[in-house]
């Protein structure tokens, strides 16, 4: 049973050193990566959903999603793209809409008119290839929410702070058990070191009145004999 215990109590702390070490991780990676159109993993750029303009049809806001860089000719109808908006209330912004059909600008140029699925509505500007960042692969639904939330200060505290101070206050616990049970041994020996020369004291002091008992028994039966040789020599 204490076997059992001392396995399962390893078992959680290394679960935890583990949390903290991918919370950490994952901080530092998120913030490197997630939403930013000049960074990539792995090929894939990461955005984390504001809006739910696709969620009547693909994903809502608070997923993570997955764009892939792909040549803006090969896109069609119907596929989903990651762009820079020029539109006026959102200049600038990254969206991801879907294709609803391929047009030109003003200029010519080759272009997109996008739309998102749950109003049905057309975006106010084309989509231009230099534009274009990416094409829709896949969604991790709520890990956007998670790291919105890892990003504030409870979040931090949450999934940061407290695992790491979890450890240090069980490794404070470890060394506080550790050099109480060394004082402990210590006091132990000094214990059994003091009983020691207690007992060697006390037989010293049991030889000693036994070297005593023995002097006076020779003490008083050597008068008598002398009294004796003396009343045969008269």
């Amino acid at each position: 049973m204490k076997n059992a215990l001392k396995i399962l109590k390893t078992t959680l702390v290394w679960l935890v050193v583990l949390l903290a070490v991918f919370m950490m991780i994952f901080t530092v990676v998120s913030v490197t990566t997630f939403n930013r159109n000049d960074r990539s993993l792995f090929g894939y750029k990461m955005y984390i959903v504001n809006s739910d303009s696709m969620a009547a049809t693909d994903f809502k806001a608070g997923a993570l999603i997955l764009t892939k860089e792909v040549d803006p000719s090969t896109l069609k109808e119907g596929d989903i793209i990651t762009f820079m908006s020029q539109d006026a209330n959102s200049f600038g912004e990254t969206v991801t809409h879907k294709i609803r059909r391929l047009t030109t600008d003003a200029e010519g140029n080759p272009a997109f008119v996008t739309y998102g699925t749950t109003t049905g509505v057309d975006d106010e500007t084309v989509v231009t290839y230099p534009y274009v960042l990416g094409k829709y692969q896949k969604q991790i639904p709520g890990l956007g929410t998670f790291f919105n939330f890892l990003k504030t200060t409870p979040g931090y505290f949450v999934c940061i702070f407290t695992p790491f101070m979890l450890i240090i206050i069980y490794e404070a616990v470890n060394f506080f058990n550790l050099f109480r049970k060394y004082k402990q041994e210590q006091m132990e020996q000094m214990q059994a070191e003091r009983d020691k020369l207690q007992a060697e004291k006390e037989e010293n002091a049991k030889m000693l009145e036994e070297l005593m008992a023995l002097k006076a028994q020779l003490e008083g039966a050597l008068p008598a004999e002398t009294a004796s040789g003396e009343e045969k020599n008269l």
